[in-house]
């Protein structure tokens, strides 16, 4: 790739914007407000949000939480194509190759969702085309007849590969969840790689990933906790952050969780995440430490992206920080039409 756009202005320049756009995203009062609405309330606010071009178009379609959930799709997606236009250079390269996570999710909620029997419709209003594969090609696969048919069509994608060797297992099992581990295990490997094509701040990017990858590792010992996983296994786990397979899975075979807390710490060396540890000596849920830790990954990323200001971690921080906004509102959504409490929506918020 060119890296004629390589230079400081780029950056500057992208890097000056996004802070302008995280500075217009939903703050935790304003969560707290529509923890007090009904549904109906919660669709007018988001409605005079970033986000009522989407209400505005969708609203003659859809109604209530089906309205939400399709304008927060749609509007993270073009969101997301909108920083990619904005982007040069090697901030461009590193934005769009961490925009590929959004395949692996296109893909897998296109498998499940034929296999379950949801129709194309259905299927295609929670896709996020933010990724190498657009909304056309998207639409192609939802056409296909068969999940197989929709693995032979992705032959061009470069994780095609793990696809054709999980699906056999995939439809034997029911269950999906080991080809999403392998495509995510080799997503992050790939990533991993950038700091080894001499791009110019690939070492910022890849501190980045590492984060992300001690975030996930962290959090599946903990899951695998909750769930009395009798044995560990590294096929669990992500390599090439800061434990190696054999620690995650050393650690994860602990039972008591202040020596995991305590052989994790030894380990771990960014500040936020050390201190989210410590507070989960306390007796939480699986849900409060996943939050937890989530809210540790943000804050270290701010870190970095206020030593580095000029770099790809704004950029990260605006992408990541952005798909948490859709989540939480998602979830309130959700949560009023179930008729939950505020005080219960509120736990899983990442606010």
């Amino acid at each position: 790739m060119s890296q004629n756009s390589s230079g400081p202005a780029p950056y500057i320049y992208t890097c000056t914007r996004l802070r302008v756009r995280k500075s217009k995203l939903l703050t935790p009062a304003e969560y707290y407000r529509m923890l007090n609405m009904g549904l109906s309330e919660i669709t007018r606010f988001i409605g005079e949000t970033e986000y009522q071009k989407e209400v505005e178009e969708l609203a003659t379609s859809f109604k209530g939480v089906d309205l939400i959930e399709i304008a927060l799709s749609w509007n993270l997606a073009k969101e997301y194509q909108r920083i990619i236009d904005m982007t040069h250079g090697p901030l461009k390269q590193f934005t769009k190759t961490y925009l590929e996570r959004w395949d692996i999710y296109n893909v897998l909620t296109i498998l499940r969702g034929k296999t379950q029997g949801f129709s194309e419709g259905k299927i295609k209003e929670v896709l996020i085309p933010a990724g190498s594969l657009n909304r056309t090609m998207l639409d192609r696969l939802l056409t296909e007849e068969s999940v197989e048919r929709i693995v032979e069509s992705l032959k061009g994608w470069h994780l095609y590969s793990v696809l054709q060797a999980d699906i056999a297992t995939a439809l034997s099992s029911g269950s999906f969840s080991e080809m999403e581990n392998d495509l995510y295990k080799t997503f992050y490997a790939d990533l991993l790689q950038s700091d080894k094509k001499g791009i110019t701040g690939a070492l910022q990017f890849v501190k980045f990933i590492k984060l992300e990858i001690d975030t996930l590792n962290i959090k599946t010992i903990f899951r695998m906790q909750a769930d009395a996983v009798s044995k560990a296994s590294k096929d669990l786990f992500i390599p090439g952050a800061s434990l190696t397979l054999d620690e995650l899975e050393q650690i994860s075979g602990l039972s008591n969780t202040d020596e995991i807390i305590d052989a994790l710490s030894a380990k771990i060396r960014n500040e936020p995440l050390l201190e989210a540890l410590d507070g989960l000596r306390e007796k939480k849920t699986l849900n409060e430490i996943n939050i937890d830790l989530t809210k540790a990954q943000l804050d270290q990323m701010e870190r970095l992206s206020r030593i580095h200001p000029f770099s790809i971690h704004p950029v990260l921080v605006y992408l990541v920080k952005k798909k948490y906004e859709v989540a939480n509102l998602r979830a309130i959504a959700r949560g009023k039409e179930s008729q939950l409490p505020g005080d219960v929506i509120e736990r899983y918020l990442v606010i």
